[in-house]
């Protein structure tokens, strides 16, 4: 189910990058002068659509994001180790001692 959730997380990030560039700023965006949608929308029209789908990929994303916070707190074995933990333990095995912090 996580596969599945980066994946649609992968698919919103790269639809919301999308729509941000296809946005008119200062400097026009990558929506060319003129009438970009060849007269089906106004240019006012047209912001507001991609404004609101910003919006509305924006709020999947966080809610994405939370959910597979949440997942990867509670999921698999809860032996879980930091990097740092898991490398003085492998130097530890290895007959090496971990090396501590030079204070001053």
């Amino acid at each position: 189910m996580t596969v599945i959730l980066v994946v649609i997380l992968s698919l919103v990030t790269l639809a919301m990058i999308g729509v941000i560039l296809l946005q008119r700023s200062e400097g026009g965006g990558l929506v060319g002068g003129g009438n970009p949608t060849g007269g089906f929308m106004s240019a006012r029209g047209t912001a507001n659509l991609l404004t609101k789908t910003t919006g509305i990929l924006a709020a999947i994303f966080m809610t994405l994001c939370i959910v597979l916070a949440i997942l990867s707190g509670r999921g698999g074995n809860n032996n879980t180790v930091s990097a740092l933990d898991a490398l003085s333990s492998q130097k530890a095995a290895e007959g090496q001692a971990p090396v501590a912090p030079i204070s001053k």
